[in-house]
């Protein structure tokens, strides 16, 4: 910091030397380890595994076979730094000038206010702005390329556009200078220190740390409402959770997570709970928590998700409660696997074990799969499968590598910022620690449902996938249906999971709830945020645009509009049951083991 005289604090030359000597000896280490690592004949990678080389050569290739419209662009861009230049002259002589380009409400880049305020970083900041305007409009307006691979280059293009962002460096962040000043460097050397950390934790990879880990422990303040695992397969602890009420719907609820993450993004804090909120609202709880699986099930495949999680916890639940039926949620890829089994119970005429279904951000139909898309092709697929038979499972910091640049700016830039170049540590957020606790995805599973869905988009074509020998349609499927979409989902895109309610033959609500694929969901009502959609029509349209131009927008969570319709589903009610009271003993307090199986940080 600064002196009482305001003279910028200059660090202690030994100490700071002591220090640059392990920060050297530590990166040395780093290196060396990083080395003896790589493939034994040099190479290092397996050249383009994510097939970006291609993609930009014949973006190139056409863009330059329209040399006229490259021009145009080239001269749009000029004039643009021509005004841009006019108004900073102008600025510079005192002038009040309206910004030629600004930052869109959602971009935090820059918020410091000398990016406003000093006409220097105002000049910086427009000129990278116009320049990622050109960059990305001229590569989304080449012509003639197919659309997968128009999205490839324009993804691609973003990620570098966010890389060069002037915030994401020392000499051009206003924020960053002014704690450089003030601490004497300091930011830097601490900056440096966090950075091999990082490198450490991830063994030679960068592995940025988002939270303190040491902030959260499941089981003791996060994943915390009080219940017990009442059965478990090798794929899943089935956990039922211990009621708060007098009396309960009589018809249990069963909630099925998604594997890729852990269960416990429903039962964060008791603040922003949905577990603890739905079973506060007289509702008997079950929920699934999926094994972290190593090389021992491997061979697992989609058909084992479906038989020893979602059809296992379908006959155990009767025998805890003597209930015959049960209402279920399945949340993202959950949702796709309970589509999936209730085909499957429809094929088998056993459908009436489900009550009704509720889906949470949930694709059946993968013809438009937004920006994860951009990872699924041929090329990418099989350097994934090679990848994966080295282990027999794909390491869960490659989902999360992929989940997080899909939100660049939010999930990697603003850290690197944060903790390399401010030297700060990051903030205790039991959202970004959960995001941290990745789980790995068994080989066979994973490869079937990127192919087959993904890629092939199988699951919505009649009979387009068998499981355990029964062809599955999911046109065939008339239990009734609430599908919860959210508004901002770069992982489940709304308007393709709007496609299910062209599907399902039953009665379908449809909401759609603002925000992102983890937000708009994990709403609680107190926090009075945000908003949703809900549209009465008999007959949903066919264009999810047309059900939203004649939606009405209501304020706040939409976890109560979800209660409201499950209670025409809850068969009365029942004095509370307690996990235990039923011919199934417990086998341990909620959350369980499965879910405690960590990843290092």
């Amino acid at each position: 910091m600064a002196d009482q005289s305001g003279t910028p604090k200059l660090p202690d030359p030994v100490e700071l030397s002591k220090t640059m000597a392990t920060i050297a000896e530590r990166s040395q280490r780093l290196v060396t380890e990083f080395l003896s690592r790589q493939a034994p004949d040099g190479h290092f990678g397996m050249g383009d595994p994510l097939n970006i080389g291609a993609a930009f050569l014949e973006m190139t290739t056409r863009l330059m076979s329209n040399p006229a419209k490259l021009m145009q662009a080239q001269f749009t861009l000029w004039q643009d730094y021509m005004t841009l230049w006019q108004t900073a002259t102008r600025r510079f002589l005192g002038e009040e000038q309206t910004p030629l380009i600004e930052p869109g409400p959602e971009d935090r880049r820059f918020k410091d206010a000398a990016w406003d305020d000093n006409a220097v970083f105002d000049y910086i900041k427009q000129s990278y702005l116009l320049t990622a305007r050109w960059l990305q409009t001229t590569v989304r307006d080449v012509d003639g390329m197919d659309d997968k691979t128009t999205k490839k280059v324009d993804f691609y293009t973003r990620q570098f556009v966010d890389a060069m962002a002037p915030s994401n460096f020392v000499m051009t962040n206003p924020e960053v200078i002014r704690a450089t000043m003030e601490s004497g460097g300091e930011n830097l050397v601490k900056g440096l220190e966090n950075l091999l950390k990082d490198l450490e934790r991830g063994k030679g990879k960068l592995n940025i740390k988002m939270t303190d880990f040491e902030a959260f422990e499941v089981g003791k303040n996060i994943a915390v409402t009080p219940g017990k695992v009442v059965f478990e397969t090798p794929l899943m602890q089935l956990i039922q959770y211990t009621p708060t009420t007098e009396t309960v719907m009589k018809r249990p609820l069963l909630v099925i997570p998604p594997w890729i993450n852990k269960f416990y993004i429903l039962d964060l804090r008791e603040k922003n709970s949905f577990i603890k909120w739905a079973v506060d609202q007289g509702i008997t709880v079950f929920v699934v928590s999926w094994v972290n699986p190593d090389e021992k099930l491997a061979q697992m495949t989609f058909e084992d998700y479906m038989h020893q999680g979602t059809l296992a916890a379908l006959d155990a639940i009767p025998k805890i409660t003597g209930e015959k039926s049960v209402n279920v949620i399945g949340y993202c890829l959950g949702g796709t696997l309970l589509a999936s089994t209730m085909a499957y119970l429809t094929a088998k005429k056993q459908e009436k074990r489900v009550a009704s279904t509720t889906y949470f951000t949930t694709m059946v139909d993968f013809q438009e799969s937004g920006e994860l898309g951009v990872f699924i092709d041929e090329e990418q697929l099989a350097a994934l499968e090679k990848r994966m038979s080295e282990k027999g499972y794909l390491e869960g910091s490659a989902m999360a590598t992929t989940f997080n640049m899909l939100r660049a700016n939010d999930l990697i830039w603003s850290f690197v910022v944060n903790n390399y170049l401010l030297g700060k540590e990051p903030f205790p957020f039991d959202l970004l620690y959960w995001n941290a606790d990745s789980t790995r995805m068994p080989a066979a599973m994973h490869s079937f449902y990127l192919r087959a869905m993904y890629q092939e988009n199988r699951l919505v074509q009649p009979g387009g996938i068998t499981l355990a020998g029964v062809p599955i349609d999911l046109r065939k499927l008339k239990t009734p249906s609430f599908i919860l979409s959210t508004r901002e989902d770069h992982i489940a895109p709304w308007k393709s999971t709007y496609a299910a309610t062209q599907l399902y033959q039953g009665p379908v609500q449809f909401c759609l709830a603002a925000s992102g694929h983890i937000a708009g969901v994990v709403n609680p009502p107190a926090a009075q945020k945000y908003s949703y959609w809900v549209n009465n029509a008999k007959t949903l349209p066919p264009s999810p645009d047309a059900w939203l131009a004649s939606a009405e927008q209501k304020p706040g969570s939409w976890w109560p509009e979800w209660k409201a319709w499950l209670e025409q589903y809850s068969d009365g009610a029942v004095k509370a049951r307690k996990p235990g009271c039923g011919r199934v003993k417990p086998i341990e307090d909620a959350p369980g083991s499965y879910v405690k199986v960590k990843l290092t940080h």
